[in-house]
């Protein structure tokens, strides 16, 4: 029956006679499958988009942030600053040793920093050389920090891609001086960040050499914990609170006080990010199912008015001697034919649609790069595809079974 030319010429001629209907088939089949595919792209999208954001900087990490008290303790009074130093990096590193990487300094400070006759105002972070991994920094040119520039307190300099094209323009900048905050600073190399533009105007210097600047003030703003990459989200989530418990302990802060020191740990960030974007991504996937339900139902009515509008010619075909698997075989071929042919310009309409979209909907919705894997909408197109020819199979058993001239009879 599948390679019989009569058959095929047969359904064509079906097709031909009844335009209307086979485009309401494949239209609803084609439909259904360009909504499903585009609705869980646009979730991938989403997906994307939440991973880029927050994977700017490095996910195993705790940040330390200093901060007053709110609660008398010990004999301290509230309100009072507390204030981390190079002695505390040391004792932290030494006390929790086995599982961390690294203590990454980073201090802040805005000056106005000029080349020749530009200038304009920054972010200057003074940091040690971890802080690459922290922030996932790429380096363009030149490099980065190392420990030498600590140790030996260097004014070296290491600038973000968009200040070096406001100071530098088309000027190679290693090598060259710029001028901040009263001292010179050598550019020993450029970098690139996936933050973006904002992190881009930032520039980086040891922080022992600013320390020294400011009347050798050993105080450091704030402290970013690299634990072990091994360790799982609440294996780092007991790592935070053992910080939390040693810091207060040494620095009298009441373990009732919620503002003593602040604490991110972006592990934890990255774990509610992402289960935010799965729980969107299956809202989203239960509407595209939805919506290939929908399609399927409209299949099956479809094909029911169909089978009815053929019962006559149904009864003449069993008059003269076919039979009701032939019959059926007969609408099954016709079904399954135009649901493949429209599915698959559903499918090529939506990867189409899909690949068009790339950054478009990045500034109002939020979603990046849609995209579907192409074995999840082959399967989806198979899924409607075999529906459709459930549908059709249905009426047609019903209708195969019919006697004839019954099926004469219709009107």
């Amino acid at each position: 029956m599948l390679f019989n030319k009569d058959s095929w010429k047969e359904i064509f001629d079906t097709i031909k006679k009844n335009k209307l209907r086979t485009f309401l088939s494949g239209f609803t089949v084609a439909i259904g499958i360009l909504i499903f595919i585009i609705l869980f792209g646009l979730g991938n999208g989403l997906e994307n988009s939440f991973k880029t954001f927050f994977t700017d900087d490095k996910v195993n990490t705790i940040r330390l942030y200093p901060s007053s008290t709110t609660i008398p303790y010990r004999g301290y009074e509230s309100q009072r600053r507390i204030k981390f130093t190079n002695s505390d990096r040391v004792d932290f590193k030494e006390k929790f040793n086995s599982r961390i990487e690294d203590i990454v300094v980073r201090n802040t400070f805005y000056f106005q920093m000029k080349y020749k006759e530009r200038s304009n105002n920054y972010s200057i972070r003074a940091v040690s050389p971890g802080h690459q991994e922290a922030e996932l920094t790429i380096i363009m040119k030149g490099r980065y920090l190392n420990e030498g520039d600590i140790t030996n307190k260097k004014k070296h300099v290491v600038i973000g891609r968009l200040v070096a094209e406001d100071l530098f323009q088309d000027e190679d900048p290693i090598g060259k001086y710029i001028f901040g905050s009263g001292h010179s600073w050598k550019v020993v190399g450029v970098f690139q960040d996936e933050g973006g533009d904002r992190e881009e105007r930032n520039l980086y210097v040891p922080y022992t050499s600013m320390q020294k600047i400011q009347k050798n003030n050993d105080e450091i703003n704030q402290m970013i914990v690299i634990y072990d990459k091994n360790m799982s989200y609440n294996e780092s989530l007991i790592l935070e609170k053992d910080l939390e418990s040693y810091i207060k302990e040494k620095k009298f802060i009441s373990p009732d006080d919620n503002r003593g020191i602040y604490i991110s740990n972006t592990g934890e960030e990255q774990e509610n990010s992402r289960q935010f974007a799965s729980v969107l991504s299956i809202i989203i996937s239960f509407i595209g199912i939805g919506t290939l339900v929908a399609g399927i139902i409209g299949i099956s009515n479809i094909m029911v008015f169909v089978v009815k509008e053929r019962t006559k010619e149904i009864g003449i075909r069993k008059a003269i001697g076919a039979t009701p698997n032939s019959i059926i075989a007969m609408v099954l071929q016709e079904s399954i034919f135009i649901t493949m042919i429209s599915g698959y310009l559903g499918l090529v309409v939506a990867l189409i649609i899909l690949n068009g979209i790339g950054d478009n909907l990045m500034d109002k919705y939020f979603i990046s790069n849609p995209y579907i894997q192409t074995s999840n909408a082959v399967w989806a197109t198979i899924i409607l595809i075999f529906f459709g020819a459930l549908a059709g199979y249905l009426p047609a058993r019903k209708a195969a079974k019919i006697k004839p001239i019954i099926a004469l009879r219709d009107k």
